[in-house]
């Protein structure tokens, strides 16, 4: 990505104009249709992708951050304002020119789309159409990019390398917008099983069909088939591979989830399942093996305890369980039914009694033996993550598994309200991750 949007300035080099900075003028706004077609190619989650970046969650956040350089790349462009002088006309003057309007339009309307996706107290399914309509202002300002004056044909060998970035682009936001989002529908599930407890709800699925094929610690995207719960939602499989059906913890964090939680009776509800995604591992070769959990974050490793052997004291998987009460926690009866059969040890911090996960919780346990060569898993809110990490290198851990997915960042809490993770003090932080959709 890197290397195709620096090698755009060989195309302007020698171009020259009215004022200083043409060139660069002409470059930076190559390197935003060229950022911006990127963006689009990825939030099209191709999983083939996956590996080159290291999981989805990873993929996206390089989506963004080519979205915002693409946007900061046209401000710079549209500040120079490069005049070139004996270049080639990509068009008529008067296509050009009404090109160069419409540009000018869309400069607007991308900021006003870019300002509405980063602030996150902007509802989930305005901003989720709000950013299906970024492919309108790529559109014009590709159309301006190829109508104007520029230092070679369209038809030569810089005209298709742009080209092919401006038509790939808008073949990308077609594919997301009318095939991921429209056409494509997923494997077929239906709702066997739904109860919920407290502001849970426990989601069972059988297959209609051939079923999805997972690894422990992967997430999904699901789609309902019922009005008002239509729009897609990611949330990570709590089921073991080997099952047939398909099991997801689903807390009461937003609009979405609190229409589901009030929907009644979904039993024999139609379920499109589009995935599998990611590359969390909650197991691995390494020993011991820790592993640490925020709440619903705790879903990944209850896909993976079913296959835990029994092993004796010291050898097992040890698995700290963050809530903020005893009564929080889910799965309960896989937990303590693990640790009974000698195949996890367990350690449930609730904060409202006084335990909360902290620099010196694992150092207690692996004070002597430290950490080095360990396997350490993390899945929760943004604030436990870090911590934990910190807290498993200064005991020599060399890695620490984790995964940051989140559709939306940006600036504000995405209300009207998250997964709390308590921490010291009267306020609690909030994040979102894939275990909590």
């Amino acid at each position: 990505m890197v290397a195709s949007v620096a090698a755009s300035w060989f195309a302007f080099r020698g171009a020259g104009g009215e004022g200083g900075g043409v060139a660069f003028g002409l470059f930076i706004g190559a390197a935003s249709i060229v950022l911006m077609a990127w963006s689009f190619l990825l939030a099209v989650r191709i999983r083939l992708l996956e590996p080159l970046f290291g999981g989805l969650d990873r993929m996206y956040r390089v989506h963004r951050w080519a979205g915002a350089l693409a946007i900061g790349a046209m401000f710079l462009h549209t500040r120079a304002e490069p005049e070139i002088q004996g270049g080639v006309p990509g068009a008529s003057e008067g296509v050009a020119d009404m090109a160069t309007s419409l540009a000018g339009n869309a400069e607007i309307a991308l900021y006003a789309l870019v300002g509405l996706s980063v602030i996150r107290w902007i509802p989930y399914r305005w901003w989720r159409w709000t950013h299906k309509l970024l492919g309108i202002p790529f559109a014009l300002a590709s159309w301006h990019f190829f109508t104007a004056e520029k230092p070679y044909d369209n038809a030569s060998g810089w005209g298709l390398y742009f080209g092919a970035f401006m038509v790939g682009g808008l073949i990308a936001y077609l594919a997301r917008v009318v095939g991921r989002d429209m056409l494509a529908r997923g494997r077929r599930y239906r709702v066997a099983a739904a109860e919920v407890s407290g502001s849970t709800l426990e989601l069972h699925l059988e297959p209609c069909g051939r079923p999805l094929r997972f690894t422990a610690g992967q997430f999904a995207v699901l789609k309902l088939r019922r009005p008002g719960l239509r729009e897609p939602h990611v949330f990570t499989i709590a089921s073991a591979p080997e099952d047939g059906s398909l099991r997801f913890f689903i807390r009461r964090l937003g609009d979405w989830t609190a229409r589901l939680h009030d929907a009644g009776d979904l039993v024999g509800a139609d379920v499109r399942v589009e995935g599998p995604y990611g590359r969390f591992a909650p197991t691995g070769a390494g020993s011991p093996t820790v592993w640490i959990a925020g709440g619903v974050g705790v879903t990944p490793f209850l896909a993976a305890i079913r296959g835990l052997p029994v092993a004796p004291e010291g050898e097992r998987p040890v698995l700290y369980h963050c809530v903020s009460r005893r009564e929080d926690v889910m799965a309960r009866d896989v937990l303590e039914r693990a640790e009974r059969e000698g195949r996890l040890e367990l350690h449930v911090l609730a904060s409202r009694s006084g335990r909360r996960f902290g620099s010196d919780t694992l150092r207690e346990r692996f004070g002597r033996q430290g950490l080095r060569g360990a396997h350490v898993a993390v899945c929760g809110p943004s604030p436990l993550v870090a911590a934990a990490e910190r807290a498993a290198r200064r005991l020599g851990a060399p890695h620490v598994e984790r995964e940051d997915f989140d559709f939306r960042q940006g600036l504000g809490p995405d209300l009207p309200g998250l997964e709390p993770w308590p921490r010291p003090g009267p306020r609690a932080a909030t994040a979102r991750g894939p275990a909590s959709g």
